[in-house]
C-alpha cells in the first residue's frame, strides 16, 4: 500500500475518531439544560456521560474480535453508521429513556473505531514515525474529549443542547459518506469463533462494577452491594476462561509484557482524574459560582487548545527524547492542577480555575498518547489488536468510574467544599500516578522507539 493511500485512510478514521470522542464528554456542559427540560437529578443525568462509558468499556474488547474478524472497511462503515443513528434519535428525543439510548449507541459505534485507528497506527507505519502518528491519534483519543466542553458551552447558550447533537450528525455524515469511497482495508482478517460467554461475563463485569459505584451515596444497601458482588465475582471468571481457552474473546496474555502492564495502569489513573475533573468543572462554574454554559466554555478554552496543540507536539518529543521528559512533568503538572482546583473558594476566582484547567489538560497532553506508544513499543503485532483493546476498555472504564466516583464525592458537601474534597481525592490519585511513573522510568527505561521484542 502506497503511503498517500495508507494516510488517506488514517485521515478519514482519525475524521471518525474526532466527531465520535467529541460526544463522550460534550453532555457534561450540557447536562444543567438537558437536566431542566427533562426535570432530572445530578445522579440521574450524570447516567447520560456514564451510560456512555459504560457501554464502550463493554463493547471494546469485543472489537478486538470484530477487527480480526472483518475487514477495515465494514468495521467502520458499520461502526459510524451506528453512531449516527444514534446522534438522530437523540435529536428527536421527547423523554429521558429516549436519550439515553440514543447514548448507548452512539458509544456502540465510538467504542469500534478508536481502537481500529490505534491497530492501524501500531500496525502499518514503522517504528520511526509512530510517535508523531500516534501524537496526531491524540487529538481523537485525548484533546477531542477535553475540547467538546468547551464547544458545547458555546453552543447550548447560543442554541440550546439539541444543537450539539444537530451539528454532530452533520459532522458524522460528512465522515460517513466519504469513507464509502475511501477507506480500504489494512491487515488479513481470520476467521474466529464468537464467544458469547465471554461477553456476557465481560457486561457482567463492567455494569456490576460500575452500577455498584454510581449507588455508592444514594442507596449503599443493596443497589451498591448487589453490582459490585455480581461484578467482582464475573470478573475473575471471565479472566479464568481467557486465560485458558486457545482462542480468546480477549487475549489478556498481552499483559505479560512489563511496559505495557505500567502504561495500562497509567492510563486508567490519568482517566479516572481526567474524566472526572471533566464532569465536575461544568457543574462548579454553573452552579456553585453561578454563571453560564457559555462563560464555563470560555473557561475552559485556553486548556482545550493548549491541549489540541500538545498531543501532536508530545508525539515529536517522544519520537526524539522518550517518555522520561514527558510522562514525569505531565504527572507534576496533573497534581499541581489538581491542588489549584481544590483551593477556588470564591466566584471572583474564574482567572484561577481557567490557569489550572490549561495546567491539567498540558499535563493530561504530555501523558496520554505518548505513554500508549511507550507500552506498546516491544509487543508483537498480533499483540497490538489485543492490547489496544484491553487498554481503550479499561481506561474507558476509568473515565466512568472517575466521573460516576467524584461526583459521589462532590455531593457528600455542598458547594466549594464537596468540589474541594473531590479534587483533593483526584489530587491522591494524581500523586500515585507520580509516583509510578517515576519508579517505571527508572526500572524499565524511557528512550525513544526501538521496535519491537
Amino acid at each position: 500500500m502506497t503511503g498517500r493511500r495508507l494516510n488517506a485512510i488514517f485521515g478519514t478514521l482519525l475524521s471518525g475518531a474526532i466527531v465520535t470522542s467529541l460526544l463522550q464528554t460534550a453532555l457534561t456542559t450540557a447536562l444543567p439544560a438537558i437536566m431542566a427540560d427533562f426535570s432530572l437529578t445530578a445522579d440521574r443525568a450524570q447516567w447520560l456521560t456514564s451510560a456512555f462509558s459504560l457501554t464502550m468499556a463493554i463493547m471494546v474488547p469485543a472489537t478486538a474480535y470484530l477487527i480480526k474478524r472483518f475487514p477495515t472497511r465494514v468495521v467502520f462503515i458499520s461502526a459510524m453508521s451506528l453512531f449516527a443513528l444514534g446522534i438522530l434519535l437523540d435529536l428527536v428525543a421527547w423523554n429521558f429513556p429516549i436519550l439515553l439510548g440514543g447514548r448507548v449507541l452512539q458509544a456502540l459505534g465510538s467504542a469500534m473505531i478508536l481502537p481500529l485507528l490505534q491497530v492501524v497506527v501500531m500496525t502499518a507505519y514503522p517504528p520511526d514515525r509512530q510517535g508523531l502518528v500516534m501524537g496526531i491519534y491524540g487529538l481523537a483519543a485525548s484533546a477531542a474529549p477535553v475540547i467538546a466542553p468547551t464547544l458545547t458551552g458555546l453552543l447550548v447558550d447560543a442554541h440550546g443542547w439539541r444543537s450539539v447533537f444537530l451539528i454532530t450528525l452533520v459532522l458524522s455524515l460528512l465522515v460517513l459518506v466519504p469513507s464509502l469511497v475511501l477507506v480500504g482495508n489494512i491487515g488479513q482478517t481470520i476467521s474466529l469463533d464468537f464467544d458469547p460467554v465471554s461477553m456476557v461475563l465481560c457486561a457482567l463485569t463492567m455494569t456490576g462494577l460500575l452500577w455498584g459505584l454510581g449507588q455508592m451515596t444514594v442507596s449503599p444497601w443493596p443497589n451498591m452491594v448487589v453490582p459490585l458482588a455480581v461484578g467482582l465475582v464475573a470478573g475473575p471468571v471471565f479472566v479464568s476462561r481467557q486465560l485458558k481457552s486457545s482462542h480468546p474473546f480477549l487475549d489478556l496474555r498481552a499483559l505479560g509484557n512489563r511496559e505495557f502492564r505500567v502504561a495500562l495502569v497509567v492510563s486508567i489513573l490519568l482517566y479516572l482524574v481526567m474524566m472526572g475533573g471533566s464532569a465536575i468543572y461544568p457543574l462548579l462554574i454553573q452552579e456553585t459560582m453561578g454563571d453560564t454554559a457559555m462563560v464555563s466554555g470560555l473557561v475552559m478554552m485556553p486548556g482545550s487548545l493548549a491541549m489540541a496543540l500538545m498531543s501532536p507536539l508530545a508525539g515529536r518529543i517522544y519520537d526524539r527524547h522518550g517518555i522520561r521528559g514527558l510522562a514525569i512533568p505531565g504527572s507534576l503538572l496533573l497534581l499541581a492542577s489538581c491542588l489549584g482546583t481544590a483551593a477556588v473558594n470564591d466566584p471572583d476566582q474564574l482567572w484561577l480555575l481557567a490557569l489550572c484547567y490549561l495546567i491539567r489538560l498540558l499535563g493530561v497532553g504530555c501523558i496520554m498518547t505518548p505513554i500508549v506508544t511507550w507500552g506498546m513499543r516491544t509487543m508483537t503485532p498480533a499483540q497490538v489488536t489485543d492490547g489496544s483493546a484491553l487498554l481503550t476498555s479499561l481506561r474507558t472504564l476509568g473515565g466512568a468510574f472517575g466521573s460516576a466516583g467524584f461526583m459521589e464525592v462532590q455531593t457528600l458537601a455542598e458547594g466549594y467544599r464537596g468540589v474541594g474534597m473531590a479534587f483533593m481525592a483526584m489530587a491522591a490519585l494524581a500523586l500515585v500516578q507520580l509516583i509510578l511513573v517515576v519508579v517505571a522510568m527508572a526500572e524499565h527505561g524511557s528512550g525513544p522507539r526501538q521496535g519491537r521484542g
